[in-house]
């Protein structure tokens, strides 16, 4: 069949044709925002970066069961961008206690959150971290908190473990202003996610038993706008715990590495890091990336 310039199929084209372009370009609308020396996969895989961290209970959480912000301490390199991070299906935030101060430490606000109920499916939790977001954001103009002045309001992305993860998608879904978005393991029911508008890694692990790689991970990504910035990285060996508190320290190291380097990329639009997040390495058991970045 022919499509005329004139034509509605060309019409519809021509609409598809611009929204794959916007996407590709996404990479680049982040204003760079350098933070730290350059990067090296000495200091991504060291227990911390560049950053002291300190920390601090949301004292009234509204619209989620608890949260607790870790924040770089330094008040001299401008503000940071925000993250949060949620646990997964009977998961508590002191499980990701360790990955939030990373994180924070290469120069991140990390929001850590509980949900209101550990049975929440992730749609329910993509709902709560956006309120969580909104509500460390809030309290970050005001000058009794802790991080006062911290953080970048323009500057946000959602990171998240197994169902946690699935909630990332969602609060990505949700909010297509967030800059990035870093699924772990994730677990939904659903499988489409091409109306995704923010640059996404999705990080699995080989061994996954409970959020296998073939119903989630997989047809997750593939799903993906192809112009849209993204990443599939499967953990050689890794099962599905990789990255709680108790997980093995070669599959932490792993894991902090590239999630810091996509938030880094992406949230800071630093391109110093798109080497980690654009190149294979031996400790993948699958990699594949598409899009412009």
């Amino acid at each position: 069949m022919s499509i005329h310039a004139s034509s509605p199929a060309h019409r519809a084209f021509t609409v598809r044709l611009l929204s794959a372009a916007a996407l590709s370009l996404m990479a680049g609308i982040t204003q760079a925002q350098v933070h730290g020396p350059d990067p090296t996969v000495k200091s991504l895989e060291a227990e911390a970066g560049p950053y002291t961290v300190a920390s601090a209970k949301v004292g009234s959480p509204s619209g989620y069961g608890a949260g607790t912000v870790y924040y770089p301490t330094v008040r001299t390199e401008g503000q940071f961008g925000v993250v949060v991070l949620a646990p997964g299906f009977l998961a508590i935030q002191n499980y990701y206690k360790w990955l939030a101060e990373r994180v924070a430490s290469h120069g991140f606000v990390v929001v850590t959150v509980n949900f209101n109920s550990v049975f929440d499916q992730p749609e329910s939790r993509g709902t709560q971290m956006g309120k969580a977001l909104q509500q460390v954001v809030s309290l970050s103009k005001t000058m009794t908190t802790p991080y006062y002045g911290v953080l970048d309001a323009n500057r946000q992305a959602a990171m998240g473990h197994s169902m946690g993860g699935g909630g990332t998608l969602a609060a990505a879904r949700n909010t297509p202003s967030l800059k990035a978005a870093v699924a772990l393991a994730p677990w939904h029911t659903t499988k489409d996610w091409s109306a995704l508008q923010v640059p996404t890694l999705v990080l699995a692990d080989e061994k996954d038993s409970i959020a296998t790689n073939d119903q989630h991970s997989i047809p997750f990504y593939q799903s993906f706008n192809a112009a849209l910035p993204s990443a599939y990285i499967e953990l050689a060996g890794a099962d599905h715990l990789c990255g709680i508190q108790i997980s093995a320290t070669k599959c932490k190291t792993a894991l902090a590495k590239y999630s810091i380097a996509w938030l880094k990329r992406f949230v800071d639009g630093d391109a110093r890091y798109t080497p980690f997040v654009k190149t294979r390495a031996a400790e993948m058991s699958a990699f594949e990336t598409r899009g412009a970045y």
